[in-house]
């Protein structure tokens, strides 16, 4: 997670955010190469240096490209939910809808605190279901 401020475009933080992976992802080999899908904000050459030096093969969708198949129909939804669910689950914490803290750390701490009690809630959840 990276915090900047709100006139700064997520293209721009692309190189920062894939340093700040904490997930260990396995070593990629010619069989089985590390995928990293982006869409239209990150085809600049800034963005595509970024994902290079990562280690990761692009799959970025070009500026003016639409996902159309031979009938000129489109093949498949965006999968933004995932992102975009994440993001309204944690405007309903008030310390971070409005932002109390001043210094970027406290901020990333409250949001680190946040996603950890969302993922709590969750596999708790999921735990009762079995």
């Amino acid at each position: 997670m990276v915090i900047a401020a709100a006139n700064v475009p997520d293209a721009q933080l692309l190189q920062e955010t894939l340093e700040a992976v904490v997930v260990c992802r396995p070593e990629p080999t010619p069989e089985e190469p590390q995928h990293l899908c982006l869409d239209k904000g990150y085809d600049n050459p800034r963005g595509q240096a970024a994902i290079e030096q990562a280690g990761y093969t692009p799959h970025v969708r070009r500026i003016g490209e639409e996902k159309f198949d031979t009938r000129k129909r489109k093949r498949h939804r965006a999968r933004r939910w995932v992102v975009e669910r994440t993001l309204s689950w944690l405007q309903k914490w008030r310390g971070i809808l409005v932002r109390y803290n001043k210094k970027a750390e406290n901020f990333l701490g409250a949001i680190q605190l946040a996603c950890a009690l969302l993922w709590f809630r969750r596999l708790y959840r999921l735990s009762l279901l079995r």
